[in-house]
């Protein structure tokens, strides 16, 4: 387990780790699984201080936290793929979930070596008309990896292992104070998380510009 940086950079944007008060950490159990999480179209349980899920349809195996979490958030966690599983290690946060058709509503995902040919991605559910991805050749199957995916006002990004590997923006951002509850997916895959942290975003601008060079 690698020591947590003090501070993330996105375009424009300094997140003060330091200063982003948690929101949720509790140690995973058999108790919190019951008392905090729902699971939704997939297999979901404890073991060993991590979450394990288990799907194999290719649509999303959820688990969802039963409390509201509103505002700019961080997820905060270690995941891996367990063999021979390969892919899709997902997380969602402004997350909505239809109960009456049993899908996800409106959500923010992110994941690492997903999309179907191998990519760390960003996506708006339900409609993925803002979706975002890019090759991830460093990934290994079974490895496990640091994650900080989050958004602030619709500005999402993922970090793997302190390193920002994709940022977009989101011209029409989530409304957080309707869509506010976190989770987990399995896409078609069986995946590991642990030491997870909700963190409520403080930020900061940066000025960016380039140095004269001519």
């Amino acid at each position: 387990m690698q020591e947590d940086s003090k501070e993330l950079l996105i375009m424009r944007k300094k997140i003060d780790l330091a200063a982003s008060p948690i929101l949720y950490d509790r140690p995973f159990t058999d108790d919190c699984l019951l008392e905090d999480w729902q699971v939704r179209n997939a297999n979901w349980w404890y073991e060993d201080g991590a979450f394990f899920g288990e799907n194999h349809l290719p649509a999303p195996g959820v688990i969802i936290s039963k409390k509201s979490f509103p505002g700019n958030v961080l997820m905060d966690f270690y995941g891996q793929t367990i063999l021979p599983s390969t892919h899709d290690i997902n997380v969602m946060w402004n997350l909505s979930w239809n109960e009456e058709t049993n899908t996800r509503g409106m959500s923010y995902v992110a994941g690492v070596q997903g999309w179907w040919e191998g990519k760390v991605g960003i996506e708006k559910s339900p409609e993925y008309k803002v979706i975002a991805g890019v090759p991830c050749p460093w990934f290994e199957p079974g490895r496990e990896y640091h994650i900080q995916a989050g958004s602030i006002d619709g500005h999402c990004f993922i970090f793997v292992d302190g390193k920002l590997r994709l940022e977009m923006t989101d011209p029409h951002p989530i409304d957080y104070t309707v869509h506010s509850r976190v989770g987990f997916e399995a896409y078609q895959s069986m995946i590991k998380i642990s030491n997870f942290k909700l963190r409520q975003i403080v930020w900061q601008e940066r000025n960016l510009s380039y140095s004269k060079e001519f």
